[in-house]
C-alpha cells in the first residue's frame, strides 16, 4: 500500500464495513455478522492470552452464559434483549470474578485444566436441564431488535464490536495495559515494582469474560435459539486458532485472524466432510510458515520493503 493512501485507510474501512451490508447478500450478510461476533470474542480472549499470558478455556462458557441470561431475561421478565445484554455483562463479570477468585492463583496449566472443566461442566449441566433452558432442544428467544433486519442486526453487532475493540484499545494503552504486560513477561519483577500480580491476572480475567458475554447474549438474540453448542469447546478451541493465526499479542491480529478463518471456513463448507481436514491443513500451514501469526507475517515483510 502506497504511504500516502494510509491516512485515509481507515476511513476508506469504515465505509467499506458500512456499505457491506448494502452490496452482500443474504448469505454473506450472516457471514460477516458472524464474523463480527468472533471478532469480539477473539479479541477479548486476547487481552487475557496474549497480553498476561493467561490460557482460559472458560471464554465460550461465559458467553454461553451472557446467551442464555440475556435470553431467559427476555423469556421470564419482557426486557428488551438490548437490556438484556447489559445484565449479561454483569453476570458474566459476576461470574469471572468468582471463577478467578477460585483458580487464578494457580496459573499456567493448572488455570487452563481448571477452567476447561468447569466450561464442560457447565455446558453437561445445561445440555440435561430441560425447565428453564430446555437442553438440547434448545432455547428460543426474541430477536436482537424488535423487527427483524439482519441488515439492522449487522449495525447493532458492529457498533457493539467496535465498543469493544475500543475499549481494549483504551485499556493496552492505559497503566492497566502495562501492568499486563509486565506480569506476562516476569511476574516476579512486575511484583518487585509494586504490582499485585493476583489482581491484575484477575482484572483481566473479569474484563475479558465480561465482553465475551456480552458477544454471546448478541449472538443468541440474532439467531433467536440458544443451545448448549455455544458452551462447547468447537467454539472455543476456534476463538483461540483465530487468535493464534491472526497473531496473538496484538490488537490487529485477531480481528485479522477471526475474518480470515470464518470466511474461509465458508468457503470450503463445499467439500462437505473434508472441509474440517481442509480447514486444518491450512491452519497448520499458516502456523508452520507464520509462528507469530498473519500480523507477524505482515510485519516482517513491511520491515523488508523498508530496508
Amino acid at each position: 500500500m502506497p504511504r500516502r493512501w494510509i491516512p485515509a485507510f481507515p476511513l476508506l474501512l469504515v465505509v467499506g464495513l458500512c456499505a457491506f451490508p448494502f452490496l452482500a447478500g443474504e448469505y454473506w450478510l450472516h457471514t460477516g455478522i458472524l464474523c463480527l461476533f468472533y471478532i469480539m470474542m477473539a479479541s477479548s480472549w486476547n487481552l487475557l492470552a496474549g497480553y498476561t499470558g493467561q490460557v482460559s478455556f472458560a471464554h465460550a462458557a461465559f458467553a454461553g452464559v451472557g446467551a442464555y441470561v440475556s435470553g431467559l431475561a427476555a423469556i421470564h421478565f419482557h426486557l428488551p434483549p438490548l437490556v438484556g445484554a447489559l445484565l449479561a455483562m454483569a453476570v458474566a463479570a459476576l461470574l469471572g470474578l468468582l471463577l478467578g477468585v477460585l483458580c487464578i492463583r494457580m496459573g499456567g496449566i493448572y488455570l487452563s485444566l481448571t477452567t476447561l472443566a468447569f466450561s464442560e461442566m457447565l455446558r453437561i449441566i445445561i445440555d440435561n436441564e430441560y425447565e428453564f433452558t430446555r437442553g438440547t432442544m434448545g432455547l428460543s428467544v426474541p430477536f436482537i431488535l424488535p423487527v427483524y433486519s439482519k441488515t439492522a442486526a449487522y449495525f447493532v453487532m458492529g457498533v457493539a464490536t467496535l465498543a469493544v475493540l475500543f475499549a481494549i484499545r483504551a485499556i493496552v494503552r492505559s497503566d492497566l495495559g502495562t501492568a499486563f504486560r509486565a506480569v506476562q513477561n516476569d511476574e516476579t519483577a512486575a511484583a518487585s515494582l509494586g504490582i499485585h500480580v493476583v489482581k491484575v491476572r484477575l482484572a483481566a480475567f473479569v474484563i475479558s469474560g465480561t465482553m465475551a458475554g456480552l458477544a454471546g447474549a448478541l449472538y443468541g438474540h440474532y439467531h433467536q435459539l440458544i443451545t448448549p453448542e455455544i458452551l462447547s469447546l468447537n467454539l472455543m478451541f476456534f476463538v483461540l486458532a483465530m487468535t493464534v493465526i491472526g497473531g496473538m499479542g496484538t490488537f490487529v491480529g485477531p480481528i485479522v485472524g477471526a475474518v480470515f478463518l470464518e470466511f474461509l471456513s465458508e468457503y470450503i463448507r463445499i467439500y462437505g466432510q473434508f472441509h474440517v481436514l481442509l480447514f486444518g491443513l491450512i491452519a497448520l500451514v499458516v502456523c508452520r510458515f507464520a509462528p507469530q501469526g498473519l500480523m507477524g507475517l505482515w510485519q516482517r515483510r513491511m520491515r523488508a520493503v523498508s530496508s
